[in-house]
């Protein structure tokens, strides 16, 4: 019996031994005469040779399809995972796996973006993130040509075409285009969050929402405009921007046809014709048309004041105190170019030069139905309503 030295592991000869403690070593001995690549085994070797090539000398049993490496492919039918974690036990299908999985209790991370120095565990992430800064997109669809700067992307692009599903879930019968997808479904019913924010300890299900989630600790926006290089903390956030370039407004409002770039803006907008305020304070009972307005109303019940001054130390619900001694006015009007501190301001502003006249509560009087374009001029008509109910009262009363 032989014994390791790094994690007490035991086998039955010296070779089985050496060989796992490469593991720990990171020793590669071996060296394609192609490529270069090291690898731990010889047998490892052999087996990449296959890729420079094409030898697939074996076919499986069980769906016919020929491969280089048999006993990997095997393990997809069979579910077999012999290869354990020494740390935590998690089990895997492969040892290359299982070496990826190690980094995540050593921290190791040797692999350094050149562009913002960012690293990371795996050489193919690297590669990746890399493309956030250059732009690149390599896998181009071979159906309608669009590109995608990861090949899982183009590989869950695919799937629009070819409506193929081939992973079925066991519990719900939900289909799945892609393996690794039905394995993050899977926690929907299991509950399991493997993924642990390294700062404050919340856990995930899947690894991208857990690096989405990092990021509002860091301030890390690593996505980058190509036009105007602003940066964003995700891609979707860029992809929205982008909008902002191309003016594309594919919602159109289905009362007045106006026309928005994302699809929640329109729903909101139409809250303006229907009248229609889901967000219900469960204080106070008001309601809102837009979750935004909801969240500074309830530090009006909490007293909250998150924002502290750093001029006066007067504390605040809201950001826009500090523009008064700062004088930043961010928020500019494209057709006569004053500029206003709240976007709001700015919003009532721009109904100057369109004469619109928004159908919807607190500009519109519910007593005879005249249309205000800002709530104080509404509020100094409907005194014309209480004056004439009062001068009425009077009369009647005889006291006029």
């Amino acid at each position: 019996m032989a014994l390791c030295s790094f994690c007490g592991k035991t086998f039955s000869t010296k070779d089985q031994m050496e060989s796992h403690t490469r593991i720990h070593t990171g020793e590669n001995p071996f060296t394609c005469s192609v490529c270069s690549k090291t690898f731990i085994q010889k047998a490892n070797m052999i087996r990449h040779m296959r890729t420079h090539t094409g030898e697939k000398p074996f076919s499986c049993s069980t769906c016919g399809r020929a491969f280089s490496n048999m006993v990997k492919h095997m393990r997809t039918h069979t579910g077999e995972k012999p290869y354990g974690c020494p740390v935590c036990q998690k089990k895997f299908a492969q040892t290359s796996h299982m070496v990826t999985h190690m980094k995540i209790h050593t921290g190791e991370r040797p692999f350094s973006c050149s562009a913002c120095g960012k690293r990371f565990t795996l050489k193919h992430n690297m590669a990746a993130h890399a493309r956030t800064h250059t732009g690149e997109k390599p896998f181009v669809c071979s159906v309608c040509g669009e590109a995608f700067s990861r090949k899982r992307q183009l590989g869950r692009h695919m799937s629009a075409h070819t409506g193929e599903s081939p992973f079925t879930c066991s519990v719900c019968g939900k289909t799945i285009t892609q393996k690794q997808n039905l394995v993050t479904h899977m926690r929907t019913h299991t509950g399991e969050k493997p993924f642990c924010c390294p700062i404050c300890g919340k856990t995930f299900s899947n690894k991208s929402n857990m690096s989405k989630h990092t990021r509002t600790h860091t301030g890390e926006k690593p996505f980058r405009c190509s036009l105007c290089a602003k940066t964003f903390s995700q891609t979707s956030h860029m992809a929205t921007h982008m909008k902002m370039h191309t003016g594309e407004r594919p919602f159109s409002c289905s009362v007045c046809e106006k026309r928005f770039a994302l699809k929640r803006s329109m729903v909101a907008h139409e809250r303006t014709h229907t009248g229609e305020k889901p967000f219900r304070c469960l204080i106070c009972g008001k309601a809102f048309s837009q979750k935004r307005q909801l969240a500074p109303h309830m530090k009006t019940h909490t007293g909250e004041k998150p924002f502290c001054c750093s001029f006066c130390d007067k504390t605040f619900s809201q950001k826009s105190h500090m523009a008064i001694h700062t004088g930043e006015k961010p928020f500019r009007c494209s057709a006569c170019d004053q500029s206003f501190i709240q976007k709001h301001s700015l919003t009532s502003h721009m109904r100057t030069h369109t004469g619109e006249k928004p159908f919807k509560k607190p500009f519109y009087c519910s007593l005879c139905g005249k249309r205000f374009s800002h709530k104080s001029n509404m509020v100094k008509h409907m005194r014309t309503h209480t004056r004439e109910k009062s001068s009425l009262e009077m009369a009647l009363t005889g006291q006029v």
